[in-house]
């Protein structure tokens, strides 16, 4: 099932994050992992950062996603090894799921696989390059205007580990581009995707090109010793670009709370 809705317009991100409640009184932050080893990473650290507790979860593993988010302050879908077009119960069930912080207008965030999942639970194509090229690197990022309004000074390069992308959805609007996979970010209503990984620490660079060795022999992808070098160059933008971003996009407000106020 896909949703639709005519709500997708950019709003600019506050510069300065309104006065929030203490740890005790937030919303928890949904998060949905696709690994037993997973993290959240940078995204993680941004969030606690913020005074929000993570309610981390692996519907993989069998924990199962709530029936609403009326109880969490947002929610963040994660990367993972696996294709938004695998048949496995749990990848249907979670872009089937997407349906209810798209209903309900909760802060939403989809991250590479999960950005994915958003753009086919939108009724997207998701599929890899026609000439089997992969980004596993850092690769240049065009914001659009609507991209650079919402959220400024973008970085030049970000990191990525991905073999598939997606098309623009329907009604969603363009944040930012690429070369060889168009579609790099995107918004419908208070839901976002991000094709790239700006929640990747140094530690799980490590990890993921120690393990994921083999990822870095396809085309277009970039060798193991790039990623650290241009991580040296890029990573202080993005992460200060991912800051900014999480502290504007969690505190988007729900449709129902906006149209209670009226």
């Amino acid at each position: 099932m896909s949703f639709r809705s005519d709500q997708a317009r950019v709003v600019p991100f506050a510069r300065r994050r309104p006065a929030a409640a203490t740890p005790e009184q937030a919303r928890p932050v949904l998060i949905v992992l696709h690994q037993e080893t997973s993290t959240p990473g940078r995204i993680g650290n941004a969030l606690r950062a913020l005074g929000y507790r993570l309610d981390i979860r692996r519907p993989r593993f069998g924990d199962a996603l709530p029936e609403t988010l009326e109880q969490h302050s947002g929610a963040v879908i994660f990367g993972g090894p696996m294709s938004a077009n695998d048949s496995d119960d749990y990848v249907r069930r979670e872009i089937d799921w997407i349906a209810i912080p798209l209903r309900e207008q909760r802060p939403m965030l989809g991250v590479c696989l999960g950005a994915q999942m958003l753009a086919r639970q939108l009724g997207a194509t998701v599929a890899p390059h026609a000439e089997g090229r992969v980004e596993v690197g850092y690769y240049p990022i065009r914001p659009t205007d609507a991209g650079r309004a919402l959220c400024p000074d973008w970085p030049a390069r970000v990191y990525h580990w991905h073999g598939e992308g997606f098309e623009l959805p329907d009604g969603a609007e363009l944040l930012a581009e690429g070369n060889d996979f168009p579609v790099q970010a995107f918004q419908f209503g208070n839901a976002f995707g991000l094709q790239f990984h700006p929640d990747v620490t140094y530690a799980m660079m490590h990890r993921w090109t120690a393990r994921g060795c083999v990822r870095m022999e396809q085309p277009g992808a970039q060798p193991r010793h790039r990623h650290f070098a241009e991580r040296a160059v890029y990573n202080a933008a993005e992460r200060a670009w991912l800051t900014h971003f999480i502290a504007g996009w969690i505190v988007r407000t729900p449709r129902a709370m906006l149209q209670a106020a009226e």
